[in-house]
């Protein structure tokens, strides 16, 4: 393999003066399964092999990709990125430079305890069956339960004009419960996902029994919840809803090539835009976590990047392309779904530090207010205006849990918001899931509990 890659690498610089030249290879397996009511929807499972080009030329990217190994067509798909980066080249504004790194040759092993590629889909479908039984059999009021499941095994390669070989084993193990609620007119939702680097193993810890459960009994409450007062309150938000909210409503925005395309953050480096006990990393290299992995796919090794400290913006997370731009150094961010697209920067494992509140002594001081647990999904604008719905919600009534709450959501602009977190719990957590950034990255966000002095809910007058 690395004779093969080696030869596209030497073409594309000797014959079109390349001055970068990357080249990703996979050979991947990848089951998907989708059960609805108890019954398979989909079952696939296969093999995704093939070849990602990149190259530098006159200052231009030019990009292929080919689903085969046969070196006549990898040599003709050099050919077609390098005359594409030089039709580019005249009509760019900006020249591309990159950062420079570190050539790295190295060879990443994974050991699962329990290697997925080598569970037959006998026993996937039952597994994903038994999570569907789960929650279905909890209770009457729930009407539908869909299953998804993903598995990903195999080994990439890497190997650059530079002089990095990198040959990298992947593991992936993710699922998503969806469940429904009905009672007379009230109808309710409710998610979770489970994902892990680490093996099938993830199974034996979240079983179909403890993971039913959890989605099931979630949706019906909400059933008996009622609807949250709309307006402004003190809010203390669970790990689950400050992970989404970090990544949502901060983390997009520190990505530095949506930072460069007008994020809120460009003119903010080194400025305080959140209170003393707020600090935020994306970090690639907590062990199991669902966007940990060792080198990115530039090659750049993965570590943990400090993006806010004490209230502070002090970094984002770039490529190569975008540290030279910011006289820095790449993070490890660059990042490819699979071979047919260019790595591009994506989050990790992106979360909040913890402090040293307990989770009784955030709620002590509020009168009135609302404990956001779980969220339903998300969004944020460059501008930095985000909405978070929430899934699973609780009154705070005098320093204490109250009645729950159903189909609440959160709003607001995410600078002003961060500085009203007022203090920071000492637990900590994090939550696996897909991010689209017009592919999908799988990462994991989270964080401790923290307070907010004012939130916006939406709900009723």
């Amino acid at each position: 393999m690395r004779d093969i890659l080696g030869s596209l690498v030497d073409f594309a610089v000797q014959k079109f003066g390349a001055e970068y030249v990357e080249v990703r290879a996979q050979k991947l397996i990848k089951t998907m399964l989708t059960i609805k009511e108890r019954t398979v929807e989909a079952a696939k499972q296969g093999v995704e092999n093939g070849v990602a080009l990149r190259v530098l030329v006159k200052d231009a990217w030019g990009f292929a990709s080919v689903g085969t190994f046969d070196k006549e067509t990898l040599h003709q798909a050099v050919s077609d990125a390098c005359k594409m980066a030089k039709a580019a080249s005249s009509k760019i504004k900006m020249p591309i430079k990159l950062a420079e790194v570190k050539a790295v040759e190295d060879k990443v092993v994974v050991k699962p305890k329990k290697d997925p590629s080598k569970i037959s889909i006998e026993d996937k479908v039952k597994l994903t069956t038994e999570i569907s039984n789960a929650v279905l059999s909890y209770d009457n009021c729930i009407k539908s339960c869909t299953v998804d499941y993903l598995d990903l095994t195999g080994t990439t390669c890497l190997i650059t004009n530079e002089g990095t070989y990198i040959q990298q084993d992947k593991l992936y193990v993710w699922s998503r419960i969806l469940a429904t609620a009905k009672e007379a007119e009230i109808f309710t939702y409710s998610r979770e996902e489970i994902g892990s680097t680490a093996g099938y193993e993830i199974f034996d810890r979240e079983t179909p029994e403890i993971v039913g459960e959890r989605v099931a009994k979630r949706a019906v409450e909400q059933i008996r919840a009622k609807t949250p007062k709309g307006g402004t309150f003190p809010g203390v938000l669970g790990s689950n809803v400050v992970g989404v909210f970090v990544h949502e409503a901060f983390g997009h925005l520190a990505e530095a090539d949506l930072t460069l395309s007008g994020s809120v953050l460009l003119k903010q480096l080194g400025k305080k835009i959140a209170s003393d006990v707020v600090t935020f990393y994306d970090d690639g290299t907590i062990n199991g976590a669902f966007g940990s992995f060792k080198y990115d796919d530039e090659g750049v090794p993965s570590h943990k990047t400090l993006l806010v400290k004490d209230g502070v913006v002090v970094g984002l997370m770039h490529n190569r392309e975008t540290a030279k731009k910011f006289n820095t150094q790449p993070t490890g961010n660059a990042r490819a779904e699979n071979f047919r697209v260019e790595p591009i920067i994506r989050m990790r494992n992106t979360f909040m530090e913890p402090r040293d509140y307990s989770f009784d002594e955030l709620l002590e001081d509020i009168q009135f207010g609302y404990y956001l647990k779980s969220f339903r999904g998300g969004q944020a604008n460059l501008n930095g205006v985000f909405q978070v719905g929430i899934q699973e919600a609780y009154e705070i009534v005098k320093g204490e849990l109250g009645k729950p709450v159903r189909n609440a959501s959160i709003s607001g602009n995410t600078l002003e918001t961060l500085l009203k977190v007022d203090a920071v719990g000492k637990d900590f957590e994090l939550w696996p899931g897909r991010c689209g950034k017009g592919q999908t990255a799988f990462v994991c966000d989270g964080g401790p509990h923290i307070r907010v002095k004012e939130v916006l809910m939406g709900g009723s007058a």
